[in-house]
């Protein structure tokens, strides 16, 4: 007997017919907890995504409020949710878009003293920040804490992914041992990044965590995947 509802069953029928899902890999997607650090342009694909899978709880950490400017990439937010805390925005919307899952607002920034309390209670989290600081200290707290992070990283034409501390996998350090930038250096809001990118290096970060929560398929543990969308090349970098 199936443990999901009627009204799951038809949601996401297209997804438990995949063979590599089925219902007890959806019934995994709804049990399942995910931590969003960074609501903006690789954050609104991510997360509307993993709403729309029927992942059963998603929380968002983000301290901004939507700008003009973020409309251009930040598919999450329309121009009535300008001045808007991010966190309220995108909460309403992803409730519109499925009202079966649960979501969590973290109005605050992702720092040092919050890391270990923001990742309680959650299976993984996804790395959606964009900077080099926020992303070493993501991977340290997600390594204490025993859960694995799923890097995105986008800017101008160009973006990675990969899943850092999976099952005693290596570290976004592994990947990147010194970090020869700190919190200052630019960031792809002054390095510009084509609006369309996000949505790909966010939909490839949603596949891993959807095969991470089910098990299907290889994750991307010791492996980079670059993509340069200028010249329609992708890459896999073993590290």
């Amino acid at each position: 007997m199936s443990l999901l509802s009627d009204s799951e069953l038809e949601r996401y029928n297209r997804q438990i017919i995949i063979p590599e899902i089925g219902e007890p890999g959806q019934e995994k997607l709804r049990n399942a907890a995910v931590l969003v650090i960074g609501a903006g342009g690789l954050g609104s694909p991510v997360l509307m995504y993993l709403a729309a899978a029927g992942v059963g709880t998603l929380g968002i950490v983000d301290h901004d409020e939507v700008q003009p400017g973020n409309l251009q990439r930040q598919i999450l937010y329309d121009t009535g949710d300008i001045s808007r805390p991010k966190v309220e925005a995108a909460a309403k919307r992803l409730a519109d878009l499925n009202p079966l899952i649960t979501v969590r607002t973290y109005p605050v920034r992702f720092c040092e003293e919050n890391a270990a309390e923001l990742l309680q209670g959650y299976d993984i989290a996804v790395d959606c920040t964009d900077n080099f600081a926020s992303r070493y200290l993501l991977s340290d707290a997600t390594h204490a804490a025993g859960i694995p992070m799923v890097y995105g990283a986008v800017s101008q034409f160009m973006g990675q992914v990969s899943v850092f501390n999976y099952m005693v996998g290596p570290s976004y350090r592994d990947l990147y041992p010194e970090e020869t930038r700190d919190a200052a250096d630019a960031t792809p809001s002054e390095q510009g990044v084509i609006g369309a990118l996000p949505g790909i290096i966010g939909s490839y970060q949603v596949c891993e965590v959807i095969k991470i929560i089910t098990g299907a398929g290889e994750v991307l543990s010791g492996r980079l995947l670059q993509a340069d969308a200028l010249n329609v090349r992708t890459e896999i970098i073993a590290f």
